[in-house]
Parts: C-alpha cells; sequence; structure tokens
C-alpha cells in the first residue's frame, strides 16, 4: 500500500470549491492534472476520467464513485486492467476553516501487486498532478470568488 497525500488553504466558500471539482465539464478549461472527466459525481456513479500530469503520458481509466458528500467529500476508486493490480481509491477532502476559506486535501491510496513497480511514477509525475490541480483549483476558486464578491458590493453600494 501508498499513500499519496497534498493540501492547499484557498480563500472560497467549501460550496464554491465543491462546485468546481464536481463541474466535470469544465477540467479542461482549468484542472492540469485530470484533464477530462465524464459521468456525475454520485455514488455509485462509473466515471471515464483522464489524467495526465504535465511532462508525463496520460491514462484513460473508469473509477466507480465510493462518496459524495456535496460540500465535504468525493472519493473513487479505480483500478488498472482488473482489480488487485493496481487500484487507486482518489479522496477529495474540503475541510471548512472559516466561511470563506477552506483546506482542499488531494489524496490516493494505491493498494495492488504492482504498486511497487509505480513507486518512483508515483512520488514524481502524479505527486506534481496533484500539486498543480490543487494550485489551479486555488486559483479558479478564489478568482470567481473575488468577481463575485467584488459584482455584490457594487451592486450593493448602488
Amino acid at each position: 500500500m501508498k499513500e499519496l497525500r497534498t493540501e492547499i488553504e484557498i480563500q472560497a466558500s467549501a460550496e464554491r470549491v465543491w462546485q468546481i471539482l464536481t463541474d466535470f465539464a469544465n477540467f479542461p478549461n482549468w484542472n492540469p492534472f485530470i484533464r477530462k472527466a465524464i459521468g456525475e459525481p454520485g455514488i455509485g456513479a462509473h466515471l471515464e476520467v483522464f489524467l495526465q500530469p504535465s511532462g508525463a503520458r496520460g491514462m484513460t481509466f473508469r473509477p466507480e464513485v465510493l462518496k459524495a458528500e456535496p460540500n465535504r467529500e468525493l472519493r473513487w476508486l479505480g483500478h488498472l486492467l482488473v482489480p488487485g493490480l493496481f487500484d487507486g481509491e482518489h479522496i477529495f477532502t474540503i475541510e471548512p476553516l472559516e466561511a470563506n476559506r477552506v483546506r482542499f486535501i488531494q489524496r490516493e491510496i494505491f493498494t495492488g501487486l504492482l504498486v511497487p513497480l509505480f513507486m518512483r511514477w508515483l512520488h514524481t509525475e502524479t505527486l506534481r498532478g496533484f500539486e498543480e490541480m490543487n494550485h489551479a483549483l486555488k486559483i479558479r476558486a478564489e478568482s470567481l470568488h473575488f468577481v463575485i464578491s467584488k459584482k455584490n458590493r457594487l451592486y450593493n453600494s448602488i
């Protein structure tokens, strides 16, 4: 078993981060790691996900959604070829810190016979992909939050 974990603080509400995280259709517009995701983030749903860390080859897999708790957690389980060879349980957690501040945690638990063969790749390309996605999510959530807040202040001052 191997676990990767990254986290970042985001100046936006849990609702806003969840909205961006589950708006799969817009992933190609902002997500540098999960380049494409097709499906609905509901328990038991099967997604089609294309991962491609920067500078690395991409791969498509079809995970099953295990948990979809709005504004808190999205979790899916994917397999390389067949279950038991190389499985990854990907977990996105949103922890509210204040009204408009959250900690976003992205982690994945890898299990299976082939995990030892992929350790180097996991520590470089995959971990880099997590960090790049976290930063892109932060930028998107904070910039959209700023635009919405600024717009609301403008309307309220009129």
